[in-house]
């Protein structure tokens, strides 16, 4: 495998004319200064449509797409709204900065003047694409009907006919929601053809798109109504257990996500088919899939429902190599990326080490004063190839936030690691880019706010808080040529650069 590297960013955080990042010619821009700044991956966040604390991580369907990413301007271009009508809606006015509320309030009412005008049942490519996506799209656009029909409550709190999706029940609201049905399947074939365009796009450029995919489902979303025998609930639905993490450098009571936990022994017997169908149909959207919380597919950490935080959880055994074993029979060998963080036990190692697939190194992970210095496996010089490397990811503190919050005893080894005591704190997070690109580590992935040198007002999660994540948004004036040509520069120095557009770069620079 040649050395690469790429940049995170989320599609949220692109600019655009409309309150978020979106899939409009913003992005595609985004994928030429990716190219010309010789970058050969992007890796996003989930695309999945988003509930309350507006968390990728938390979808109301592990297959659908988020409706605010549908580009407002490519809808005015076929006629379905008009400028005046985008224009006049209130998305907020920071720009680097996104308004949820303002844009849920606002969006939905123009992508439902846009469904109206459409005529979209009369779309051949529309009917291709209901018949080819039965399988998930008919359930998730009742389950989305139905939320809005009951207020917006879980599925956990509807009548009980509907609740337990009882024929006679079903029926019923298929009729009664026709229209708010197909007003979700209309989103879901907006979604699907403009990030088909734009993923297309991308690799035309040989820009490569890593895709993200959460371990676990959100109990209020279509997969858990739809699915309940996948999940450990008991016979009203109500889960028994739910997923989380327990104490770690995120948080000194552990974290409590909320999710379900799957019934891993029904999912074994079934010869793990919705787990076939969830990461084929992944592989399709993507070219390289990460895979969130890797460690609960050996060890999954179960806390008891209704408790108030994580220090109750205790760890089950998860699938371990049968799935991936059964993934490679089904679908071949695919380009994964396993999200091994967190306490790495011998048995983690093992099955990471076992499924082949590359794991992740944070650097920020690696000057920790109540560790044995050398002995972290996140050091640089300790990286193998067949790893990621990062500064940090979407959950971690911006490099220069981290370096101005850490102790003074972990700055210090910083720069002793660094050679480097004459940078200010300011600057030095350029020095510590360095420092990954030039590790062993066979890819590298470098996330845009560290580039930019922010500190935390740019962070995009800070785990166990909600409200003030995922917001962050980048200007296009500051993906300048200055900014791209250093990148490149970088690349090149450690031999980096996107081969196949080496020749092409020099000659247009």
């Amino acid at each position: 495998m040649n050395r690469t590297s790429g940049i995170l960013l989320s599609i949220t955080s692109l600019p655009s004319s409309y309150g978020i990042g979106c899939f409009s010619k913003e992005a595609y821009r985004f994928v030429d200064w990716l190219k010309e700044a010789g970058q050969s991956y992007w890796q996003i966040l989930p695309l999945g449509p988003t509930s309350y604390g507006d968390s990728p991580y938390q979808s109301f369907s592990t297959f659908a797409g988020n409706p605010y990413f549908i580009d407002l301007e490519e809808l005015v271009k076929e006629g379905v709204l008009t400028k005046e009508e985008c224009d006049s809606a209130d998305f907020g006015t920071d720009e680097k900065d996104i308004d949820y509320e303002k844009i849920y309030n606002n969006r939905y009412p123009l992508l439902r003047k846009a469904y109206e005008r459409s005529s979209i049942s009369q779309n051949p490519e529309y009917q291709k694409f209901l018949e080819t996506n039965h399988w998930w799209l008919s359930d998730y656009a009742l389950f989305m009907a139905l939320k809005d029909r009951f207020g917006g409550a879980p599925w956990t709190e509807w009548p009980e006919d509907i609740r337990f999706r009882y024929g006679y029940s079903m029926d019923y609201y298929r009729e009664e929601l026709y229209f708010d049905i197909e007003f979700q399947m209309y989103l879901q074939f907006k979604f699907t053809q403009q990030w088909g365009a734009l993923k297309t796009y991308a690799n035309s450029k040989g820009v490569q798109i890593i895709g993200d995919i959460p371990i676990y489902v959100a109990m209020d979303s279509a997969d858990a109504w739809a699915n309940p025998e996948l999940f450990q609930l008991d016979k009203d639905n109500v889960p028994l257990a739910i997923a989380g993490c327990p104490p770690d450098g995120f948080s000194a009571i552990g974290q409590l996500w909320g999710n379900p936990l799957y019934r891993w022994d029904y999912h074994k017997d079934t010869g793990y088919a919705w787990w076939m169908s969830r990461l084929w149909y992944c592989f399709n959207m993507y070219d390289v899939v990460r895979i969130d919380h890797f460690r609960g597919f050996d060890e999954y950490f179960s806390i008891p429902y209704g408790a108030e935080t994580a220090k109750g959880g205790h760890w089950e055994q998860g699938p371990g190599m049968s799935l991936f074993n059964r993934m490679k029979e089904v679908l071949g060998e695919r380009a994964v990326i396993a999200e091994d963080l967190g306490y790495m036990t011998d048995t983690v190692k093992q099955l990471v080490a076992d499924s082949g697939f590359p794991g992740m190194k944070v650097l920020e992970f690696a000057f920790d004063a109540r560790d044995t210095g050398n002995a972290s496996d996140y050091l640089p010089h300790n990286y193998g190839r067949n790893c990621v490397a990062y500064t940090g990811t979407h959950d971690n503190e911006t490099l220069t936030g981290w370096f101005k919050n850490i102790s003074d005893e972990e700055r210090a080894m910083t720069r002793d690691y660094l050679n480097d005591h004459h940078s200010s704190d300011e600057e030095i997070y350029w020095n510590i880019i360095h420092l990954v690109m030039r590790s062993h580590a066979d890819m590298c992935i470098i996330p845009m706010q560290d580039y930019l040198g922010y500190d935390n007002s740019a962070r995009m999660n800070q785990p166990s808080t909600v409200g003030i994540n995922w917001r962050w948004r980048i200007t296009e004036a500051e993906m300048d040529e200055k900014m791209k040509t250093e990148i490149r520069t970088l690349t090149r120095r450690f031999g980096r650069l996107a081969h196949q557009w080496e020749k092409e770069l020099d000659s247009t620079n």
